[in-house]
């Protein structure tokens, strides 16, 4: 088999790239591990940035998003039991978030995919001198040549270990981990709501207006609670009574920051989880990718037009955004969960009193919130 691009993984920065690739004349071919009901039904990231819905327009994939979508102009910090609106559309000159789940997402890239999607392929291999890829798909195994490898195959894909020899990790493990529930009820706020509570973190989000998301600091190893002690949990850390339901899904997710230095080796190319990952708090992991994935797609139209610089760039230029975003996501995490001692318990207030307080750290805060925009090579 032959193609110009090789792109390991069909999430999000997969799927994504190959969209981006197919416009521009590019060929590409697509290897997913799962199968596609897998992949169009997990249940992932549900926060769009502003530049991320202008990418699902600039690819043609944005009417469903915006019918479905609830756009949010602003979020609710909660703390001492009052909640302090940060104003999107004030702080930032009008940009905003969508509530728009990375299941849909997919189910729009791969249901505009005219290129090789192949799912459920096994045994993946990827050299990145030749550059090749092997697997196995239907029993029968290939070696796949290209020119180039994206591999946005995630944090337990195959591309990253394939050049460990050639990485510097840079990783943090947080203490707690969030258990969070997707419950059949309405929000109880028509916005997200973050609150710092004594007993810890709690946040209030949501995929409709019928379906609930919700989440709660927990220790990384906590048994999964009762539906009744979540609740009650929830109304105790918000202050208020939330909205209940029929809870469909529940699960305890570890908190983790983790960058892998540099994003490229040869010609493979590392995009979003494959390369780095953020605590949830800051909602920045699927964007983050698709920052990547937008700035790679032009690098390598650049390159098939005899120009390689955006390439050999690309990993210092990603990795820019990224480390600003890590930022973004500690400084939420810490000044919203329940770290350390006492002490640190009043400096918590301290910031959370001060950001709600001063129109500057409230820009800062909306501003990386709904997102930096996308840049080109």
């Amino acid at each position: 088999m032959r193609t110009q691009v090789a792109i390991v993984g069909g999430g999000p920065a997969g799927l994504m790239l190959g969209r981006l690739l197919e416009l521009r004349g590019i060929e590409s071919v697509i290897l997913e591990a799962r199968d596609r009901a897998y992949v169009q039904h997990r249940v992932r990231a549900g926060v769009l940035e502003q530049a991320t819905v202008e990418l699902m327009d600039e690819v043609g994939l944005g009417a469903r998003m915006h019918a479905q979508g609830l756009v949010h102009r602003g979020v609710e910090l909660r703390f001492e039991g009052e909640g302090h609106r940060i104003d999107f559309d004030a702080l930032t000159g009008g940009r905003a978030i969508t509530i728009y789940g990375q299941q849909e997402v997919v189910k729009d890239l791969i249901e505009a995919r005219r290129a090789p999607l192949l799912f459920e392929v096994s045994d993946v291999r990827v050299d990145p001198v030749a550059p090749a890829v092997s697997f196995v798909h239907e029993g029968a195994a290939h070696e796949l040549r290209c020119d180039l490898i994206a591999g946005c195959d995630g944090f337990h894909g195959v591309c990253r270990p394939a050049i460990a020899h050639a990485l510097t990790v840079y990783e943090r493990e947080y203490p707690f981990g969030w258990l969070g529930i997707l419950a059949e009820c309405a929000p109880v706020s028509e916005e997200l709501i973050y609150a710092r509570h004594e007993r810890g973190f709690a946040l209030a989000s949501m995929r409709s207006p019928s379906v609930t998301r919700m989440y709660l600091q927990c220790a990384p190893d906590e048994p999964v609670w009762t539906d009744a002690a979540i609740w009650d949990e929830l109304d105790r850390r918000f202050g208020l009574r939330v909205n209940r339901g029929r809870v469909l899904e529940k699960s305890v997710t570890p908190m983790r920051s983790f960058v892998a230095e540099p994003m490229q080796f040869e010609r493979l190319y590392l995009a979003g989880d494959a390369a780095h990952i953020v605590p949830p708090t800051g909602a920045k992991g699927l964007n983050t990718a698709m920052a990547d994935v937008y700035l790679l797609a032009h690098a390598i139209e650049a390159f098939y037009g005899g120009d390689g610089s955006g390439l050999d760039a690309y990993s210092s230029r990603a990795l820019e955004r990224v480390w600003r975003v890590q930022h973004f996501s500690w400084w939420m995490t810490s000044m919203l969960h329940r770290i350390g001692d006492a002490f640190q318990l009043r400096l918590q207030l301290a910031q959370l009193r001060e950001t709600v307080g001063s129109r500057a750290l409230s820009t800062a805060l909306a501003e990386n919130y709904v997102g930096l925009p996308f840049r080109a090579a």
